[in-house]
């Protein structure tokens, strides 16, 4: 174990003998990372926090530090991340309140740019972006495969379903459905994040029906609950892109970004 000996290293925390801490980190007694992870210098991981392998984290990130609820009274609540992720400089990530189910959860191979931030109680998913000073209120859900333009907020509660796109400064009131692309404050619909869709492999037939879905809910001016119907008496449900895009609109409790 490779420990600055200018770092602060609670004895109770439990660091795999590979994890390296850098100078002037600050490790908590609540503190759980495995291995191979590097936390490079001035990080402070604080709280009962579990961190997986292979994690990058760096200068000046605040890990599992106490949520900014008003309502937070010290409660023993939990961050957990997983593996393989990269924090990058200033980022905050905070921990879950009992008020919700005490846990904020990070998945594997994200990227958190410089001054993002993470608020108490959030899911995100794995294998998404998010740009610099990308903000995440609390209680949000990220799903997988995300991108978070720089500056874009997401208000409390929203989620924001895997494999779509917020552009940079985009503020997020409503729940953002798969493969959607969003912009703009308040955020509107821009369309379906195609290009990704063929980098990826997407058939040429699953990109027509998403076409043709896309097109249903948000360009022929119909309730969204007749849409719905339609859709799910159609031919296309039975692939699997356009159910799940559906099931996401479903799923929504705030409503969907239109």
């Amino acid at each position: 174990m490779a420990i600055h000996p200018t770092a602060l290293v609670d004895p109770n925390a439990e660091l795999d003998p590979s994890v390296e801490i850098g100078p002037f980190s600050v490790i908590g007694a609540n503190v759980k990372i495995g291995a191979g992870s590097v936390i490079k210098s001035h990080v402070v991981i604080n709280g009962h926090t579990e961190i997986g392998e292979n994690n990058e984290i760096y200068q000046f990130a605040s890990v599992g530090e106490a949520n900014q609820d008003k309502k937070y009274k010290g409660e023993p609540t939990r961050l957990v991340i997983g593996h393989s992720n990269v924090i990058r400089e200033n980022a905050t990530i905070h921990r879950g309140t009992v008020q919700d189910k005490g846990i904020t959860v990070i998945g594997s191979h994200n990227l958190f740019m410089a001054s993002t931030h993470i608020g108490h109680d959030c899911v995100v998913g794995d294998n998404n972006i998010m740009a610099n000073y990308a903000a995440l209120a609390g209680h949000v859900k990220l799903g997988d495969n995300v991108i978070l333009g720089g500056y874009t907020g997401i208000h409390q509660f929203c989620q924001v379903n895997s494999y779509s796109m917020c552009g940079m400064g985009s503020m997020v009131s409503k729940d953002v459905p798969r493969f959607i692309m969003v912009s703009g404050n308040p955020a509107k619909a821009h369309g379906m994040n195609f290009e990704g869709m063929r980098r990826r492999g997407t058939s040429k037939d699953v990109i027509r029906a998403l076409k043709n879905a896309y097109k249903s809910v948000y360009l022929k001016g119909l309730t969204l609950e007749s849409v719905l119907n339609e859709l799910e008496q159609s031919p296309d449900y039975s692939i699997p892109e356009v159910a799940k895009f559906v099931m996401s609109i479903r799923a929504s409790e705030r409503g969907i970004i239109r």
